[in-house]
């Protein structure tokens, strides 16, 4: 048997998970061990990872880690974005005395993750006809909109990361058309990505979008969670988070629920493109934060419809398996699948 450290490392929080599989890569695995950390109590990982490691319940000897890092990954290092902590997956092996240490971006760990989600970690959105040795998609809107595939090689997978939220926001409809008007004036650019729509910040814009052209009556409420966010520039991670209540007020508030409507068509939209890219009949996992909250408006909206409309191409997308992921802990797991294949 072996034993395992994942991380899942980010500005704010920390998370730890001791696990252990057998042998054999992207194996099921048992956590032995969980913790939480707040990142900015320690000058760097390595202190962080060796008072875990003292605190665990079991004997732990990890073989193997794998962190998942919110920032860029090149070549095994990382300046993390909103921590002032250099990592490097060699000078953490050596320090913490494993024989190997890797550090992958947080949206490559949710594409390991896939591996190792459980029946009732997901909900098929269509069941599709799975071809084992396809590749498999995934897709996932948070604070930017991630993508990435995976390749089946030997028997075991890779995951291969993507800048496809960068693609131009293609408007299906004339309201999308005002929609990308509106943000070009808005934000005085020469083009429109995807990600400005389909993630938490293309809610908020959605429905500033909305409530500029007086769609509907503006809730006292909601109007005050907006204007204090747009006003709050240089403080916004302490105000509530504006997306989060936008489509927590979808079903008693008329822009609210017409937000989400257009949020969720372009997101559908958006998956079948990748889709189309890739023919992913291993399947299409959706993930990301705003996903995993929210489910029920996602299940059963226009999301699947969205995604399968693509003209004489349609019939090629009825076969692909679409999974909503509600484990938020994919990238968790993902960096434990790798840490795994790694060993």
């Amino acid at each position: 048997m072996l034993q395992l450290l994942a991380g899942d490392i980010g500005g704010t929080k920390t998370i730890l998970r001791l696990v252990q599989a057998d042998s054999t890569a992207d194996s099921a695995q048992e956590t032995l061990y969980e913790q939480r950390f707040v990142s900015s109590d320690y000058t760097d990982l390595v202190p962080m990872v060796k008072d875990f490691l003292a605190t665990a319940p079991v004997s732990a000897q990890p073989q193997a880690a794998c962190f998942a890092i919110a920032g860029p990954v090149i070549d095994n290092r990382s300046q993390l974005t909103n921590l002032a902590w250099l990592l490097s997956g060699d000078r953490i092996a050596d320090e913490l005395d494993l024989k190997v240490v890797e550090l992958i971006n947080d949206f490559a760990a949710v594409g390991y993750g896939v591996l190792g989600l459980k029946s009732e970690d997901v909900v098929t959105l269509q069941t599709g006809d799975v071809h084992p040795d396809a590749p498999i998609a995934i897709i996932g809107a948070g604070t930017g909109l991630g993508q990435g595939f995976l390749i089946n090689r030997n028997g075991h997978y890779q995951v291969f990361p993507s800048e496809g939220g960068h693609v131009d926001f293609a408007p299906r409809s004339e309201l999308e058309f005002q929609l990308r008007q509106y943000l070009l004036e808005k934000h005085s650019i020469s083009r429109v990505s995807v990600e400005r729509v389909v993630s938490g910040q293309g809610i908020i814009s959605i429905y500033q979008f909305l409530r500029d052209r007086d769609f509907a009556t503006e809730s006292k409420e909601l109007a005050e969670i907006v204007s204090n966010w747009e006003r709050g520039a240089g403080k916004r991670s302490e105000l509530p988070d504006p997306a989060a209540a936008i489509s927590g007020a979808a079903t008693t508030d008329r822009t609210a629920e017409r937000t989400m409507e257009i949020f969720i068509d372009a997101y559908g939209a958006a998956a079948g493109d990748l889709a189309l890219m890739l023919l992913p009949y291993g399947g299409l996992y959706v993930a990301g934060g705003v996903t995993a909250k929210n489910m029920p408006l996602i299940r059963d909206g226009s999301f699947l419809s969205a995604f399968g409309h693509k003209g004489r191409m349609s019939p090629l997308l009825e076969d692909v398996p679409v999974h909503l992921v509600t484990n938020q802990s994919v990238g968790l797991i993902g960096a434990a699948v790798r840490a795994g294949q790694i060993a």
